[in-house]
């Protein structure tokens, strides 16, 4: 990515943040590894009071943080390009979270239950490490290439 100007510590931070949305949508894949692995549990229990507010929030929640974070940081061109770029590439990968659990509810069959188990680990695992990625080379103030999202990004968010 070109050299959009420089960020600032906080910029940094804020940009990560909208990467909560997505990895919060991905827990669900990884109920089987949890099990496998109860130790891994450990490296999410940071996020139990953001879960908590979910709860609260209700059945819509997300949906609610969805729009706003589209509507009030997308699409306001007062806030620095760095933090609109990793926000609208955060709810394309939460996007793409909801996309594969309806995907998956709906090839929910008994005889395929590993075969399913597989698919939502290889997603869990695919969507945690791509928000990883991403909130490191945001921290480093650098524009996280995700092949395919990143350029969609690119294009509806025009400089």
């Amino acid at each position: 990515m070109a050299w959009r100007g420089s960020t600032t510590v906080q910029d940094r931070i804020f940009a990560c943040l909208p990467y909560l949305l997505p990895l919060i949508g991905a827990l669900g894949f990884g109920f089987s590894l949890f099990q496998q692995f109860p130790a891994l549990r450990i490296l999410f229990l940071p996020l139990e009071p953001i879960l908590f507010i979910y709860s609260i929030l209700g059945p819509y929640g997300e949906l609610i943080i969805f729009f706003a974070l589209f509507l009030l940081v997308v699409r306001n061109e007062k806030i620095n390009h760095f933090i609109r770029f990793n926000t609208l590439q955060a709810l394309l990968l939460n996007i793409i979270v909801y996309l594969c659990s309806i995907l998956l509810r709906l090839v929910a069959l008994p005889g395929l239950s590993f075969a399913l188990q597989t698919v939502a680990t290889t997603i869990f695992l695919g969507i945690v490490t791509a928000v990883v990625y991403s909130v490191i080379q945001s921290l480093l103030g650098r524009y996280a290439e995700i092949p395919a999202i990143s350029n969609a990004v690119y294009t509806q968010l025009p400089r």
